[in-house]
């Protein structure tokens, strides 16, 4: 059991899987970085100063005003966190466009190379050669 187990892991599909996995991990920390430190402060600037990570609407009604979402967590205040949900919205962009182009587009290009390859040529059935052969006999009479 052990030994199959071993060929199981060592098979070259769990292999790139795993390292698929662990690179887009990685990956994914990097784009939530560069979505939640670099590309939504100056939005949030031009849009008027608006700090998208905590932009939420308080949905319970009260009259307490809360400077952050865990301030408002903390008061059992029912919120709606539209700037988290724009952050993940442009993380979701970055991330997909990211595996389309690197990812997706290379593999269709390899596939349309596989595709354009032209096939050997499909010998003729056998009763096509013997009526060929035949007329080639008749003809030479």
């Amino acid at each position: 059991m052990l030994n199959e187990f071993k060929a199981f892991i060592m098979r070259g599909n769990v292999v790139d899987l795993a390292v698929g996995v662990i690179i887009g991990a990685s990956f994914g920390k990097i784009v939530n970085s560069l979505v939640e430190d670099i590309i939504m402060p100056p939005l949030g600037l031009l849009v008027g100063k608006v700090d998208f990570s905590n932009f939420f609407i308080p949905l319970s009604l009260t009259d307490q005003h809360f400077a952050s979402i865990a301030e408002a967590k903390a008061a059992h205040v029912v919120t709606w966190n539209v700037g988290m949900f724009a952050n993940n919205l442009v993380q979701f962009a970055i991330l997909a466009a990211a595996v389309f182009f690197f990812v997706v587009k290379p593999i269709n290009r390899f596939k349309k190379k596989e595709a354009a390859a032209p096939a050997a040529p499909v010998a003729p059935p056998r009763s096509e050669v013997l009526l060929e052969e035949i007329r080639d006999l008749l003809k030479k009479k």
